[in-house]
């Protein structure tokens, strides 16, 4: 499999954000997201062997959260199963973040998924979910959905009522996108969508959703890589 980096650090989204979390970071992508923070795992990447990534895991310890990331890693499936299998027979809590462009079924039930469903503001990405992926969904998983603007906001929330998201989920995400080329500063001037206007929104909807706002690029400037 191809690896960008391989990292311990603070699980910055989700229902888990806030806990120490193993960073597996895939190469390869397959979609280019207009707000990606993430352009330099499209090429190039590292070669390892799951033993290897086992090892280097293990040597990270005692944290057992894991979550998978990229890029896209449903685009190496062959080498990922495999590893997902291994480390959960070894006690590990197994997170993926996914695009949900790829077929999920096969992804083990107990491995939260993340499912980043693309909203227009997402530009050549948009629409790119799989909608066969709503039956893999469980309650362990989470659908998230990164927002720019208005539309994309009601995007999400038709979105979550037409395909009644909250009986297939355990949650939904709702993160606003921050600036491809941010400031240094760790503020919320970074956001593509201001926070408050999001929690405005949801609030006069009284939607079931969960505002996230990747404390990651809070805790360190929002453009520091490996964190």
């Amino acid at each position: 499999m191809y690896l960008i980096e391989l990292y311990k650090s603070v699980q910055g989204e989700s229902s888990f954000a806030g806990l120490p979390c193993i960073f597996v970071r895939f190469a390869g992508c397959n979609l280019r997201c207009a707000w990606c923070d993430s352009e330099y795992t499209f090429a190039g990447g590292k070669p390892f062997t799951q033993a290897e990534v086992i090892r280097q895991i293990e040597a990270l310890g005692p944290c057992k959260l894991v979550e998978f990331t990229g890029g896209e890693p449903m685009l190496q499936v062959k080498e990922l199963l495999p590893l997902m299998d291994e480390l959960l027979a070894r006690g590990y809590t197994l997170m993926i973040e996914t695009s949900g462009e790829r077929p999920l079924d096969l992804v083990p039930k107990a491995v939260h998924k993340i499912v980043d469903v693309k909203c227009p503001g997402a530009g050549s990405a948009a629409n790119s979910f799989r909608l066969e992926n709503l039956a893999a969904l469980t309650p362990n998983d989470e659908v998230k959905f990164v927002l720019s603007h208005r539309e994309d906001y009601e995007f999400a929330r038709a979105f979550v009522a037409q395909h009644d998201l909250h009986a297939r989920a355990g949650g939904i995400l709702l993160s606003p996108a921050f600036n491809k080329s941010p400031s240094p500063l760790r503020t919320t001037d970074n956001a593509t969508l201001d926070p408050r206007t999001l929690v405005e929104w949801m609030m006069e909807d009284g939607i079931d959703a969960r505002l996230s706002l990747q404390i990651h690029k809070f805790i360190w400037e929002p453009q520091k890589k490996g964190v």
